[in-house]
């Protein structure tokens, strides 16, 4: 007889099923009672990550919601690659406009994310101690990706990047040269410029970029390894503006193609998804969510949703309706 065979039980949802189990029990009791080693998995309890060192002192409750995840070998999950580089999530997450660096931490978990975009910024030099986002996010777990947010030329850019790659070591990154303040619009011909010095030089740049298929045909016979074209401008939350334009990117494309922009809430990264795009990058959305966790997790499902919906085939667009039920037989 198993923990869960026991009547004095308590009613828990685990990895979106309900299932009865042990009152008083553990978290570590659990993943024991399914045949898990609690040594190789990690667990989620109500948004919240269990450390794997509490599992045996954390006790479940009535109405606790818990994942329970494991890695699996390659080739069981839908994986996507960049420049040589394979990740299981297809969502991107920056690292601004949280309320501090331990609400982004939370939020990243809750999100799946693999990759992260980090601004490049001067040391405090008045505070060297001062929190740094290193302390909450660690890099040698997550792939630090960073940008040149804030860069209008494409000299500024190609020395942010020299330094980001001289500080971490980092060659994958991603490039964006604004062209003015208001929207925060692309300005192709220095992106087109940056995008060729950075590939000369070794890095591998995944660019952001208008929702136009011969600029992204452009950038990427310029060495871009990924093409990043807006949803709609930064910050906005207005969703995906032009679906025709991304959708003719996507088809035209050798290397992966990721929204980067405009998202606003889940359905907007869903849309994406279904659209063929290989990723989502956002930051606002979930940032500036009432509960960030939350969001992120919501965005989380949705890019999976739309992952899988594309993958299946949406059925064809009719004119006019076409019953479910047969009409012949009718009474």
């Amino acid at each position: 007889m198993t923990l869960s065979d026991m009547s004095d039980t308590i009613s828990l949802t685990l990895n979106g099923d309900t299932r009865r189990f042990m009152a008083g029990a553990t978290v570590a009791d659990l993943v024991r009672d399914i045949g898990l080693d609690p040594v190789k998995v990690a667990v989620e309890r109500n948004l919240e990550i269990v450390p794997r060192s509490t599992l045996a002192d954390v006790v479940l409750v009535d109405r606790d919601v818990l994942e329970i995840v494991h890695f699996v070998g390659g080739g069981q999950g839908d994986t996507w690659t960049v420049a040589g580089r394979t990740f299981n999530s297809r969502l991107i997450v920056g690292t601004g406009k949280y309320k501090d660096f331990e609400q982004n931490a939370a939020a990243l978990v809750a999100s799946g994310a693999e990759i992260i975009t980090v601004a490049v910024r001067r040391v405090n030099v008045s505070d060297p101690n001062a929190p740094m986002l290193t302390d909450f996010i660690d890099p040698t777990k997550y792939t630090y990706l960073p940008n040149t947010a804030g860069c209008f030329d494409a000299d500024s850019a190609i020395r942010t990047l020299r330094l980001a790659r001289e500080a971490g070591g980092w060659d994958l990154v991603k490039l964006e040269v604004l062209g003015e303040a208001k929207t925060l619009y692309p300005d192709m011909r220095e992106t087109l410029k940056a995008t060729e010095v950075l590939a000369n030089e070794g890095f591998l740049p995944m660019v952001y970029c208008v929702d136009d298929p011969i600029a992204a045909k452009q950038l990427e016979d310029a060495g871009a390894v990924a093409i990043m074209p807006l949803g709609a401008p930064i910050g906005s939350g207005l969703g995906i503006q032009n679906r025709v334009t991304i959708r003719l990117i996507v088809e035209g494309a050798k290397v992966p193609v990721l929204v980067d922009a405009g998202v606003g809430t889940a359905s907007d990264a869903a849309v994406a998804m279904e659209l063929g795009c290989d990723g989502v990058l956002m930051n606002t959305a979930i940032a500036e969510a009432k509960d960030p966790v939350a969001m992120a997790k919501a965005m989380k499902l949705a890019v999976e949703a739309g992952r899988i919906a594309y993958t299946s085939g949406r059925m064809g667009r009719r004119m006019y309706a076409d019953p479910s039920s047969p009409l012949a037989g009718l009474i």
